[in-house]
């Protein structure tokens, strides 16, 4: 198990001041304290979008480093969480195909405008980061919401939004969506303060949790504040939008306002971030141009919850995937290791009546025809392997069980705890120099960065299927706290989106954390069963982490998603601009992988 930890830790526009057409509802943006606001400079080798960094940099092997380990300045924090997201989203690879066949890591000189913004009602704030190019022309403005992916920190969405729309002069805002990295040391009582460094608890900090009596490691915001962030996320994108109007009043005085009417405003992210950005567009007011969403995670009636999946995939699937042929599977590391996991699995559902068959062979069989009966694709179930192989789905289960109970940290109905692990697996205490790196290296959720996944119902032979049956059983049963649970999933679930705007929603068709036929795939359904004209495009061979192209046998298999969403802004800023109209039936992109060779633009087979 210590390698898998391990190894997880370490992976995982231009627009007319006059051109509005259409009367808009002025955006409020009286409602937030913009006095706590730090605005900082970034030219002359730290720019925007790299940090200074440029391609070379990002694809460093190593972070940047830190002169003093324990006490890294806010430049280097920033400089290394622009690095470490960017290796965390896009495939920088060599043969990749980034910056030279689609992508950019253009130097864009400008500032940044950094605040913490809290929703009314809410206890703990989002991070929400403004990034204004020099470039930004008032005469064309435009804005770009860029929403942090999974639970990333504030620069989660950089390889998305930020590198489209920065070298189009485009201002673009950041939000972690009340995720992110602020991590708490409970036993220390060390939080983040709004520039990421590690302070007192007693100081302001970013984000303090809700904790149980004797809670003891380490809690984050998407899990413990107390609150249920997905139902919020359309919120927190459109309080973003309002920080970028009021940051450019401010900043240019003399040309505002800056209002939905004046400014051309359009959002994107992906995975959460996309699910983020759909769920914003239901939100009132016209104050919102066009929507590009990729690979969201997205509850609609019709579809599944990622809960319900992710329970059920940590289950099965370790067994289903005997079921297929090896060479049609991508490889995760340590196959070789967790394979007699796998074998474990099977006889352990076998035990437990459910699945059938005596032999392994026969037993994987009955755990992948449960899947396929249920909604899972062979494609889905191919980038699935990945998930299984870094333990993904087990780690996604135990924060969102949180998060949607609002449970505190410590209360957790299944007995899971986050604290820094030993050599013996143990909970051991967390290091200064590691608390040092959190807000700039961390991915959100752990198991990752010196923070582990403590599972008091371990066991052998079968070390996880106590604990998954648990975070299972707040789906399928009857008490109450899995009435709790399916509360807060439920206050997830989307609406129809607003009419008058351009969507497009792009997902790989071998996404097996985010399987289009539970997510997209309804959701566009139903829109357009209410009479709203969506784009659809789906991505042969596109699974759902596009920096997982770096490992040979995913690039054997799979495409990246990213060229496909800067395609996809490129078509809706043109129908926002009057130069195109989006075609909003189905399009099925019948993409092809690089192999061992660099990608080429042909094998993106990008539509005409």
């Amino acid at each position: 198990m210590r390698p898998l930890i391990l190894l997880l830790s370490a992976l995982v526009t231009a627009a007319s001041a006059t051109a509005a057409t259409r009367p808009r509802h002025a955006i409020s943006k009286n409602t937030m304290d913009t006095t706590q606001v730090n605005i900082t400079e970034h030219r002359n080798g730290d720019d925007l979008l790299t940090a200074g960094l440029g391609l070379d940099g990002l694809r460093a092997m190593t972070p940047p480093a830190f002169a003093d380990a324990l006490h890294p300045t806010a430049v280097e924090r920033r400089r290394r969480a622009i690095w470490s997201n960017w290796r965390g989203i896009a495939d920088l690879s060599p043969n990749g195909g980034y910056g030279s066949v689609y992508g950019s890591t253009a130097d864009v000189p400008g500032r940044e405008f950094t605040t913490l913004l809290t929703l009314p009602g809410a206890h703990a704030p989002h991070r929400v980061v403004l990034q204004l190019p020099d470039a930004f022309d008032t005469r064309k403005r435009c804005v770009v919401v860029s929403v942090a992916s999974g639970s990333r920190g504030v620069y989660g969405a950089m390889a998305v939004g930020a590198a489209w729309g920065l070298p189009k002069g485009c201002a673009v805002v950041h939000t972690d969506k009340a995720a992110g990295t602020d991590y708490f040391d409970i036993d220390a009582n060390e939080g983040a303060d709004a520039d990421g460094a590690r302070v007192p608890a007693d100081v302001a900090i970013a984000f303090k949790p809700q904790l149980a009596a004797g809670a003891s490691g380490v809690a984050f915001k998407h899990a413990h504040s107390g609150d249920n962030p997905e139902a919020d996320w359309g919120r927190h994108v459109k309080q973003a939008a309002e920080f970028a109007l009021r940051m450019l009043d401010q900043t240019y005085p003399a040309q505002a306002p800056f209002t939905p009417h004046n400014t051309r405003i359009i959002a994107t992210g992906i995975s959460n971030g996309g699910g983020a950005v759909l769920r914003a567009a239901e939100l009132e007011g016209d104050w919102l141009d066009g929507v590009v969403a990729g690979e969201p995670n997205i509850h609609v009636e019709g579809g599944r919850a990622l809960y319900d999946v992710a329970t059920e995939a940590a289950l099965l699937m370790p067994c289903a995937l005997l079921d297929m042929p090896a060479e049609s599977l991508p490889q995760p590391p340590l196959r070789a290791q967790v394979e007699p996991l796998w074998t474990q699995r099977c006889a352990s559902l076998k035990s437990l009546g459910m699945i059938e068959g005596e032999t392994v062979a026969q037993q994987a069989a009955s755990a992948h025809a449960q899947l396929r009966a249920k909604g899972w694709s062979d494609g889905a179930l191919h980038g699935g392997a990945a998930s299984v192989g870094f333990d993904l789905w087990r780690a996604v289960a135990v924060a969102y069980a949180s998060a949607y109970g609002r449970y505190r940290a410590g209360e957790h109905p299944c007995g899971f705890n986050y604290s820094a692990i030993g050599s013996d697996l143990k909970p051991r205490p967390t290091t200064p120099a590691e608390r040092a790196g959190w807000w700039s290296d961390g991915s959100g959720i752990p198991p990752g960065n010196a923070i582990g996944l403590i599972d008091p119902k371990m066991a052998m032979p079968d070390p996880t299927l106590v604990g998954e049956r648990c975070l299972r059983e707040l789906w399928t049963g009857t008490g109450a706290d899995a009435q709790r649970v399916r509360k807060g999933v439920a206050e997830t679930q989307a609406k129809t989106p607003r009419k008058g705007f351009p969507i497009l929603v792009i997902h790989g068709s071998d996404d097996g954390l985010v399987p289009p036929a539970f997510t997209s795939a309804p959701w566009v359904a139903a829109a357009r069963a209410a009479g709203r004209p969506v784009g659809y495009w789906t991505v042969a061979r596109a699974e759902h982490f596009d920096a997982f192209l770096a490992f040979p046998s995913y690039a054997q298999r799979f495409v990246p998603l990213l060229p496909y969403m800067y395609e996809g802004l490129d078509r809706v800023w043109a129908q926002i601009e009057g130069q195109a109209k989006l075609a909003t039936d189905d399009l099925h992109i019948d993409a092809k992988p690089r192999g061992d060779a660099a990608l080429s633009r042909s094998d993106l087979r990008l539509p005409d």
